[in-house]
């Protein structure tokens, strides 16, 4: 498997991959993280790609899994603020967001996530509290909870992670 910038070419496929996500998301238990909203929004996606912050895993040739990565100090907003806990480090960090895969591979999400932790060495993730998958995902990765934190899309709490 690699790692590249999404272009617009990849667009098509990429909201074919979210669209698998919502379902798998909505077949293991839960239907709301994305689901109602349709998430993740045509105009982020573009946006993304064109700031140079989406990325898609290819594997075999063909795109297999999509998320948005960035990196630096107080880059996420919505993680000013945490809940029922404090974040690990105090540094630039990087985060992960809108990850999906086509479940066309073992280990795609795995990939996508220990490719984004080698470039900056501290991550830091967010997921829906009925995403068990994710959750799973994350502790198995080395990520500690650290608490609570909310997103704008919806009024959903998010269980904040973190590997330093």
């Amino acid at each position: 498997m690699e790692i590249r910038k999404a272009t617009e070419n990849d667009f098509d496929r990429m909201m074919e991959i979210y669209a698998l996500a919502r379902t798998f998301m909505a077949e293991h238990g839960n239907p709301n993280q994305w689901g109602p909203t349709n998430w993740p929004p045509v105009a982020l996606i573009h946006q993304d790609i064109a700031r140079g912050n989406s990325y898609v895993c290819v594997h075999q040739g063909k795109v297999v899994g999509t998320f948005f990565y960035n990196y630096g100090m107080d880059i996420e907003p919505n993680y000013a603020r945490i809940l029922d806990g404090n974040w690990v480090g105090g540094s630039s960090y990087g985060v992960v967001h809108r990850i999906a895969s086509d479940h066309s591979a073992k280990g795609i999400g795995a990939f996508c996530i220990n490719w984004a932790y080698e470039r900056c060495g501290h991550l830091r993730m967010d997921t829906h509290g009925d995403n068990k998958v994710m959750q799973s995902l994350l502790r198995k990765l080395g990520f500690v909870h650290c608490g609570t934190i909310f997103v704008e899309e919806d009024n959903y709490p998010r269980r904040a992670y973190e590997k330093v």
